[in-house]
């Protein structure tokens, strides 16, 4: 039984029981704009203990937090104009990334969007990352307050619907006659805490899954492409090229309502692509992969494009990770190279591959090695085409299958990917040692509170008025002015700057998905 079943019942009963809490609690309850707050004195006594009892530590890592607090508003400054540089000039990332800029992470966020990039976003792994990052932040606040006597009113929980979110209400009073760096050495202390969180995650998730994971099969994410000067371009999806441009190309597809409808490979292991001859050479790319491209090139001037060659791989379809070649088993990336070096052009092997982003079934091919056109150098990327032989013997050609591993990202977004997986080897397939469901479940709950975490750290940053940040940026310009009313502007126009951003986000967005 599929475990959204479960979820789903987990988030009705969930629901239920805040509706009852709050019926038989309303009296305690108070409304604040668009949400209930209930307010009790949990933890009141363990923030008190812990801020007079830890000074000393507490006060350097207090410190600590407001530098870091520095260091993540100015990284999400910067992260927020490359998402802008991206949202403006790269449509291609955008529609890859599907999900608009200012969607609030909800549950099954992926699965709505069809994001297969993202592990399963449940209601169950929801409410787990928010009690975890909305406790941990907020006593982070109540214990730097206290650390500089500022008295804790109450905690409690703020509900909107099913979502709940957790506080801790100091005496605003007493927090605005607190020097400037003591306000925001408390402001910090929760996205300080998040940072330490997302840290602390990250080095669990790759220790679970040095324990509970091993290397099972090497993958790629494309056939072999190659560099094709756009004038060379004779034949398009049947249709005769006369003007060998990018517009006349893009012209040739608009004014024929082209699209894929060859079929390649067999046995239920198939693609649909469009056929492209150029200087009387066979390739093959995807109508929109072409048009993006041709589009990029009107753009920036750009002469050539990539298309896949015509190997093996591709008309064979094969697909997922490769498992075994010949009745041997492949275990990461080097092994498929290691284990194909004596292979010739001609020879023909059986590979058998596991659909990784289907139900994992086993996929049998036989395909017959072709040689190696090395038409790809200069693309980014590692391309690890079953190269045969001794290499310092001329006379031997490379076989290959026609397949590559390519750094498909963006320099930033490449970065944050890296960083997700130091401890995976590159073009890896990895499967549970034992219990799948139970081990697949529990990386992904741990890879969701360190991504979550991290994000919240980042997003309260911003120096606008909802968040942390914005607080800390109108009290640091204060202090480096010491002008009240200027850093009150100063404040006004970073809130209009980023919102004024927000929207150019949103607009692109729209405009490369629509």
């Amino acid at each position: 039984m599929s475990f959204y079943i479960y979820d789903i019942t987990f988030l009705i009963i969930f629901s239920l029981g805040v509706g009852i809490f709050l019926w038989k609690r309303k009296k305690n309850l108070k409304r604040e704009g668009i949400m209930y707050l209930y307010r009790t004195q949990v933890g009141v006594k363990f923030i008190n203990y812990v801020g007079e009892k830890y000074k000393k530590t507490l006060s350097v890592l207090g410190f600590i937090g407001v530098v870091c607090g520095y260091l993540l508003m100015a990284s999400m400054m910067y992260f927020l104009y490359k998402l802008v540089y991206i949202y403006l000039f790269v449509p291609e990332i955008v529609k890859a990334i599907k999900i608009p800029p200012l969607m609030p992470l909800i549950p099954y966020l992926p699965e709505a969007f069809k994001i297969d990039f993202l592990p399963p976003f449940y209601f169950t792994y929801w409410i787990i990352a928010i009690a975890v990052i909305a406790i941990f932040h907020e006593f982070a606040h109540g214990i730097i307050a206290r650390l500089y006597n500022v008295k804790i009113l109450t905690t409690g929980f703020g509900f909107l619907g099913p979502f709940l979110a957790a506080f801790v209400e100091p005496d605003e009073k007493q927090m605005e006659k607190k020097s400037k760096y003591q306000q925001i050495a408390i402001l910090s202390a929760g996205v300080f805490t998040n940072l330490i969180l997302a840290i602390l995650f990250f080095l669990l998730l790759s220790v679970f899954f040095v324990l509970t994971y091993i290397p099972a099969g090497a993958i790629f994410n494309t056939y072999t492409p190659g560099i094709v000067n756009i004038n060379s371009i004779n034949m398009v999806g049947g249709k005769v090229v006369n003007d060998a441009s990018a517009q006349g190309l893009l012209n040739i597809i608009k004014e024929n309502n082209l699209s894929d409808d060859l079929i390649l490979g067999g046995n239920g292991n198939t693609l649909e692509l469009t056929k492209i001859v150029a200087d009387g050479k066979t390739y093959y790319i995807s109508i929109e992969n072409f048009k993006v491209q041709l589009e990029k090139s009107l753009e920036e001037d750009l002469e050539k494009v990539a298309l896949y060659e015509d190997l093996p791989a591709i008309n064979a379809g094969l697909r997922g990770a490769i498992i075994e070649i010949n009745g041997i088993k492949i275990t990461d990336h080097d092994d498929l190279a290691l284990i194909l070096k004596d292979y010739d052009v001609g020879d023909k092997v059986k590979i058998i591959t596991k659909d990784v982003k289907g139900k994992g079934e086993r996929l049998e091919y036989e395909i017959i090695l072709a040689e190696d056109s090395n038409q790809y150098e200069g693309l980014e990327g590692e391309f690890y085409s079953l190269k045969s032989g001794n290499e310092n013997i001329e006379v031997k050609k490379k076989a290959v299958i026609g397949i590559g591993f390519m750094n498909t990202n963006q320099k930033v977004l490449g970065t944050v990917a890296d960083m997700f997986n130091f401890f995976k080897k590159p073009a890896t397939f990895y499967e549970p040692r034992f219990n799948i469901d139970l081990i697949v479940f529990i990386y992904n709950l741990i890879w969701w509170l360190a991504l979550i975490n991290l994000s919240v750290a980042l997003i309260n940053m911003w120096p606008v008025a909802i968040f942390d940040g914005g607080r800390m940026f109108m009290l640091s310009i204060w202090a480096i002015t010491g002008s009240e009313k200027f850093a009150q502007i100063m404040f006004k126009l970073a809130t209009y700057l980023i919102l004024g951003a927000l929207l150019v986000l949103m607009l692109g967005w729209f405009s490369a998905m629509f």
